[in-house]
């Protein structure tokens, strides 16, 4: 089992990253807007902080919020309307956008490519589960839903992020916008409103064309302080994976659910 489990994370790290690396993420136009201007928004799924933009469609998605202090205002728009958000919101403040997907079901028709994610998203563990589980030589199938939040300045900016309630999700200490981040920009990452200790968190900066990956770990309260520039777009990306019981054959027996943020310091 360790040299068949060795041999696999070898070819993991010699296959390149697009293989096994499609974040999703809130990407507006523009992370600084005034009170009376709409906020423009793509909803993106890609690799390195590059992706197509997808549309309004509201069977693909279970929330879509502003949130604003304690206001909470549904995103609306009609079926196909592409950036998925075209909303002003009236007021001033730190606009924290809020999109949660349907789940989704996946089958890894090459086995290479769940090693892959296991490897990159820090799930190793789940190669020997396979095994103990009597699921190795299968398919493997997953079910994945996508959380995400992007922090937007209307006006002044003023403000701050708070817990939203999803199931998983980033929740900024600092704003981008009002705030000195000379000593970087803190983050909480929560499970089910529980700090996720010693988790990984992989930072996403991109500057014009280019874009340079980092990866960090949460401490025990599931904080950790990233470092930013200004003038830099920045997507923050936390996946956790869990078992499911498969009752019937096609039954997923893997669920991932991703937590992003999104914000530009400015320059």
């Amino acid at each position: 089992m360790a040299r068949w489990r060795g041999m696999l994370l070898g070819l993991a790290l010699a296959l390149p990253q697009s293989l096994w690396a499609h974040e999703f993420w809130i990407s507006p136009e523009t992370y600084r807007v005034a009170p009376d201007e709409p906020i423009l928004v793509h909803l993106r799924v890609g690799e390195n902080f590059k992706g197509s933009s997808y549309a309004y469609i509201p069977p693909n998605f279970t929330r879509f919020d502003v949130v604003m202090g304690d206001e909470v205002m549904a995103v609306e728009g009609r079926a196909g309307d592409r950036p998925a958000m075209n909303m002003a919101v009236g007021q001033e403040g730190l606009a924290v956008i809020v999109h949660q997907t349907r789940a989704y079901d996946l089958t890894y028709n090459e086995f290479e490519k769940f090693v892959n994610f296991t490897k990159h998203k820090d799930f190793t563990w789940a190669l020997d589960r396979l095994e103990e589980r009597g699921l190795s030589g299968q398919k493997v199938r997953e079910s994945y839903t996508r959380f995400g939040k992007s922090l937007v300045a209307v006006g002044n900016g003023q403000g701050a992020d708070r817990e939203v309630g999803l199931e998983i999700e980033i929740v900024a200490e600092a704003n981008p916008y009002t705030d000195d981040l000379s000593a970087g920009f803190p983050v909480r990452v929560l499970y089910q409103g529980a700090p996720r200790a010693n988790e990984q968190v992989e930072l996403f900066a991109r500057s014009g064309d280019e874009v340079v990956v980092s990866q960090y770990r949460t401490d025990a309260e599931g904080r950790v302080v990233l470092p930013v520039e200004a003038g830099v777009e920045y997507l923050v990306d936390s996946v956790l994976l869990r078992e499911l019981e498969v009752q019937a054959e096609g039954d997923a027996a893997w669920e991932s659910i991703w937590a992003s943020l999104t914000f530009r310091v400015p320059e």
